[in-house]
């Protein structure tokens, strides 16, 4: 009994290890090149673009029906009224007769 249940297990293991094993077999450039199979790619690529694009484009159309698009000319002026020190403009070019 012992030996049977030993048998079994190697068995089992040795079919999950051959078929985990199995697929690294098929290497892309082993794949039968048909005219079919040139577009595989692009029409992926489509897919995703336009299965992005259209989510991309509700969402926009959800947010601008909830209003989140209202005065952005009056919004967008706001950071402009802040004061802040001039941290990017040099000492030396402060100097200058042009600034005075």
């Amino acid at each position: 009994m012992k030996t049977q249940l030993s048998l079994l297990v190697t068995t089992v293991a040795l079919a999950i290890v051959g078929a985990l094993a199995w697929p690294a077999l098929a290497w892309a450039h082993d794949q039968p090149e048909t005219k079919q199979s040139r577009w595989v790619m692009a029409d992926w690529m489509m897919d995703t673009f336009f299965i992005f694009g259209g989510l991309a484009f509700v969402a926009f159309l959800v947010a601008w029906k909830a209003g989140h698009f209202q005065e952005l000319d009056r919004l967008g002026g706001i950071p402009l009224l802040v004061e802040e020190e001039d941290y990017y403009t040099p000492e030396w070019a402060l100097d200058e007769e042009e600034w005075d």
